[in-house]
């Protein structure tokens, strides 16, 4: 790396554009900590300022964060209820936070089971953010299952027959968006757990035992460097691999 937050990508055919993180490990922490599940949450929350800043100066234009998935709603009523009530403090806090990073917040999934304040603040951001050059979705009440079922859904009551796989994208939350090159998991567990499970067919996969909580920006800049050197492929032969 040329500089502390940089890495070299002159000599590459592919760029990374966007990233998905599955922010694991808060509850975790806490154990490790001996703290309630609630304080490693809001720990985690202090990872993602630092995190998105290093993703855009390495030339990252979209970021996903798994913050709250359609699963999620089968913990302690009293950790849900710490979830929601800390994302609704962090937008409050973030007031203004699309300006100063030229950035549009987007929030995908069904928000409809929400708590109202926070389904209102929602739609005041994406709103307020609308229009920049770079895009950060937060997946609330989101589950990839659940996002492939309403997408094609919406290509039946469309008309669509047969339904194609450009049907379906189209109808994802994320159909303006560039799919994932990369998805990073933290904490270590080898899956993604219903996670854009249409959008990441070929997205490149990193996961690390670090907790969501310790993750910060060297950390980011090493699952970057570990994507550049990977060879993308999409099922056929690089150019050297063909002879």
């Amino acid at each position: 790396m040329a500089e502390k937050n940089r890495i070299d990508i002159s000599g590459f055919d592919h760029r990374l554009r966007s990233v998905g993180i599955i922010m694991d490990g808060n509850g975790r922490w806490a154990k490790a900590h001996g703290l309630p599940r609630t304080e490693g949450h809001k720990a985690g929350a202090k990872s993602l300022r630092p995190v998105i800043e290093c993703l855009s100066e390495l030339g990252v234009t979209c970021v996903t964060l798994y913050a709250f998935s359609t699963e999620n709603w089968k913990r302690p009523k009293e950790e849900v209820d710490g979830i929601m009530n800390l994302i609704l403090s962090y937008l409050d806090r973030a007031k203004g936070m699309w300006e100063k990073y030229d950035v549009s917040i987007r929030f995908i999934g069904d928000k409809a089971p929400l708590p109202e304040r926070l389904r209102e603040r929602c739609t005041e951001i994406e709103n307020l953010s609308r229009g920049r050059s770079r895009t950060v979705n937060v997946a609330l009440n989101y589950g990839g299952r659940d996002e492939i079922v309403r997408a094609v859904n919406a290509a039946i009551k469309e008309g669509c027959d047969p339904i194609t796989e450009a049907d379906i994208s189209r109808h994802l939350y994320t159909a303006d968006q560039p799919e994932p090159d990369l998805i990073i998991r933290t904490g270590g567990d080898m899956r993604l757990s219903n996670f854009m499970i249409w959008q990441s067919a070929y997205s490149e996969l990193y996961v690390t035992e670090t907790l969501w909580p310790d993750f910060g920006r060297e950390d980011t800049i090493t699952a970057v460097e570990a994507f550049y050197k990977r060879k993308r492929r999409f099922g056929g032969l690089n150019p050297e691999e063909a002879n």
